[in-house]
């Protein structure tokens, strides 16, 4: 494994780290959650990312059952929530980014986890309704109470987060450190433009979400498609439609090309072209089988592969999506 910093600050996080969105809790058995976060760590990963509103809250308790029984060190592993969605209630108290509802879920998480302390604090949204300056001054709090090592949003503009930032320096609070957004071969506009003087002006670290594209840069997926698969899974029916397109699935086929001249696998090839982003700190993989984390896991040493002549082929594939401006 290699690590990176996260942004700015000096906290090292593995180039890979596991997510739990859509399996832990739900798709997959707690002892299926048990030999992920196993492998991961045995490999490396140290960090560990949920969030309130996965599985409402199950994700969460299902991870803090793992850490609790794995007695792995507390300074080896960072672990992360997010807070926006809530864990199922849908009142105007239970959700959002005031201060009220961020103390209370970061109180509930801390619980659901069985931890001190959360590493990693995100902002799942940003929220029209509260102020930015009263969420800053929340997560600043949280921090030193010693509730909360680091804070971030997550799927934020450029604008929100430099707003962030202003009310952060104008009032000597501690900003956002990172941001999680989606970024793959298909998304990429906001991670390489949008984002672009974010790096240099604040030092904004980033943990990626959705490498393979909710599962398209599988390369198992057809319009007709397989029950069992994630993207196949009861209330996504948002996500098949946006990311499973014939258009999609045609430059899928033309990359598995790419990555079988480099006698590789299709996702292990995407996951590695996310890592050649220097801007990326960390690629939040998701799995629902012991082997298929294992073969994801080789895109750390792959990322060597993709040389510059490898990565023209891609972006020929790729014609007419945005470029990269690294």
């Amino acid at each position: 494994m290699r690590y990176r910093r996260l942004g700015s600050s000096g906290l090292q996080v593995s180039e890979l780290s596991l997510g739990s969105w859509l399996t832990f809790g739900k798709l997959i058995t707690d002892d299926t959650a048990e030999a992920l976060m196993k492998l991961a760590y045995d490999n490396g990963v140290n960090l560990f990312d949920n969030a309130e509103i996965y599985s409402r809250g199950e994700s969460e308790r299902v991870m803090g059952r793992i850490l609790k029984r794995m007695e792995w060190p507390r300074d080896t592993w960072i672990v992360s929530s997010k807070v926006f969605f809530g864990a199922g209630g849908k009142l105007p108290t239970q959700v959002g980014l005031h201060r009220k509802h961020v103390v209370e879920a970061c109180h509930d998480a801390l619980k659901r986890l069985q931890v001190e302390y959360l590493d990693l604090y995100f902002c799942h949204r940003p929220d029209p309704n509260t102020p930015i300056a009263e969420t800053v001054w929340t997560m600043h709090q949280l921090i030193m109470q010693g509730k909360v090592m680091y804070w971030g949003t997550s799927e934020w503009s450029a604008k929100e987060i430099s707003e962030a930032h202003t009310v952060a320096t104008q009032h000597h609070l501690i900003g956002p450190v990172m941001e999680q957004p989606q970024y793959n071969l298909f998304h990429r506009e906001k991670v390489e433009q949008e984002f672009a003087p974010l790096y240099h002006t604040v030092g904004l670290g980033t943990t990626i979400w959705s490498p393979l594209a909710s599962g398209v840069l599988s390369g198992k997926h057809t319009l007709e498609g397989d029950a069992s698969s994630r993207l196949r899974a009861a209330g996504l029916d948002w996500l098949r439609e946006r990311e499973l397109t014939e258009a999609r699935l045609k430059k899928v086929g033309e990359l598995k090309e790419v990555a079988a001249s480099l006698d590789l696998s299709l996702p292990v090839l995407a996951i590695a072209w996310c890592l050649k982003n220097p801007h990326v700190s960390t690629v939040i993989l998701g799995a629902s089988k012991v082997a298929q984390l294992e073969e994801n896991l080789k895109a750390v040493e792959v990322q060597d592969m993709l040389t510059e002549e490898v990565m023209v082929r891609v972006e020929q594939v790729l014609a007419g999506e945005k470029l990269s401006t690294w």
